[in-house]
């Protein structure tokens, strides 16, 4: 039998790990729109191996847009035309069978061709080519994604609050939010990746406009309600790890 996660070992995994990172980034403007989900849904889509993480009994699917920055090897400087970038994912949260809380990811769409590469090459994620534009006006994000060979695009249109705080541990802001590891679907198997980073900053967001169109892109049927949850954060400052079993 599966373990289940403990607050414990949610806990746990926010311990910087002792091996070197890979990867220096920084996240930021991000909004997590979350819609509760019937966990036994989720559950079909997950590969052996990874069980659907609850909490209080609801599984979570979510959108996430954000723009990434300052992307770079680690020891390697930031490269203009390639460093910045903007990525949107559909994600459920997960545990192995050790009991590991994390993330799998369902799609993610970037606009930066060499980024989608290195993921997909060295992370076996499921990164798609997109066309995504984010500008700001007067603290609205008007983001746009279109994946390649989607007719239509996807629109968001959200703004942060000024203030901001942490989780409290054991609350379901907690559980959405802090997430540092990811599981990937590698050739030999199920691998477990790590990111490092401090507990988010999050912030009130105001959601404007939201499209379910990447929900229904991973497979998953119309919600036809607006998110359950928002939340959104400023940015972290992140280490990433390689993958490991």
């Amino acid at each position: 039998m599966p373990v289940t996660p403990t607050l414990e070992s949610r806990l746990a995994v926010r311990e910087r790990p002792s091996r070197p990172h890979v990867m220096l980034q920084r996240w930021e403007k991000l909004v997590f729109l979350h819609w509760r989900w019937d966990a036994s849904d989720i559950q079909r889509t997950l590969p052996p191996g990874l069980f659907v993480d609850t909490f209080q009994g609801d599984a979570w699917l979510a959108i996430v847009p954000f723009y990434m920055r300052g992307i770079r090897p680690r020891f390697c400087p930031p490269v203009p035309g390639i460093s910045n970038f903007l990525e949107l994912n559909v994600r459920t949260y997960v545990h192995d069978e050790q009991g590991r809380p994390g993330v799998w990811f369902y799609s993610l769409d970037c606009d930066q061709p060499l980024a989608v590469w290195t993921a997909r090459t060295f992370f076996h994620l499921p990164y798609q080519h997109a066309r995504m534009q984010a500008p700001m006006a007067d603290g609205w994000i008007d983001y746009t994604c279109q994946r390649r060979g989607e007719p239509a695009q996807s629109f968001f249109r959200y703004q942060l609050s000024d203030e901001t705080r942490t989780a409290a541990p054991g609350t379901l802001e907690f559980f959405l939010a802090e997430r540092y590891l990811l599981f990937s679907p590698s050739p030999r198997g199920i691998r477990c990746g790590q990111v490092h980073h401090v507990p988010y900053s999050l912030a009130e967001a105001k959601l404007d406009a939201w499209d379910v169109k990447p929900l229904l892109q991973a497979g998953f049927s119309d919600p036809r309600r607006p998110p359950d949850h928002v939340i959104g954060s400023p940015g972290v400052d992140v280490h990433v790890y390689p993958l490991t079993a």
